[in-house]
């Protein structure tokens, strides 16, 4: 299957055979998924493959026992922590360093990315960066942020929502089909995995083998013509 077949075959399909999804293949899929684009590389997702069959059931429940959950052969739980720059950025210098990146990256990796997430206590940092930015702004072209830990979130956020689209494009590459979800009890998810406080849970995504009826109708997008603008 080549890449715009795939793109054309996913669906979110809310109803899944009983067949097994075998592990090898969501952990291709994983693997994929780590190979997304992301905010300078810092990675701040995780992937919570629920394999315990215990934990399975609890997280079908926390998503509320709908079909797509419940059905699912498998199901991975992906969510977005700004805070997790700390665990990525050793590693990220070692590896400019092992591979002699230019200085400007170097000073990108020790300098700016800890300026960029450090936030402070309630955000104090905020309003400084706020002003440095708008300041230079006048002068040149400048990122107007982020300035807070939820700016940061949203950023987090859209690095791991490229990671799950990979995902479910290797799983559909592979002759599967997946369900994101965004319909789920956060608070008791949080209770049954080991979720940080300070990530996000961007999504649950449903893995299997799409059942006969597995969505209730045909594919529905916009006209290009509504939403893709030529300047």
């Amino acid at each position: 299957m080549d890449f715009f077949e795939a793109v054309e075959k996913r669906r979110s399909i809310r109803q899944f055979t009983k067949e097994k999804f075998t592990d090898d293949f969501v952990k291709k899929a994983l693997d994929a998924a780590l190979l997304a684009p992301n905010s300078s590389n810092v990675q701040t997702w995780d992937f919570f493959w629920i394999k315990s069959e215990d934990k399975k059931a609890k997280v079908v429940e926390a998503c509320m026992s709908q079909a797509a959950a419940r059905t699912a052969s498998q199901l991975v739980v992906v969510t977005a922590d700004p805070r997790q720059w700390k665990r990525s950025v050793p590693s990220l210098i070692s590896f400019v360093e092992r591979v002699n990146a230019p200085k400007v990256v170097h000073l990108y990796y020790r300098k700016l990315i800890p300026l960029t997430y450090r936030t402070g206590f309630l955000n104090c940092l905020a309003p400084l960066k706020w002003i440095a930015s708008t300041a230079i702004g006048f002068v040149k072209p400048i990122s107007r942020g982020p300035y807070t830990l939820r700016d940061l979130q949203g950023i987090a956020v859209k690095s791991a929502a490229l990671a799950s689209e990979n995902l479910m494009l290797a799983i559909t590459a592979q002759g599967g089909a997946t369900c994101p979800m965004e319909g789920f009890d956060e608070w008791r998810l949080r209770k049954i995995l080991p979720i940080r406080c300070s990530a996000e849970i961007v999504m649950v995504i449903g893995i299997g083998y799409a059942a006969e009826r597995g969505t209730w109708g045909e594919q529905y997008r916009l006209p290009t013509s509504e939403v893709v603008h030529e300047l």
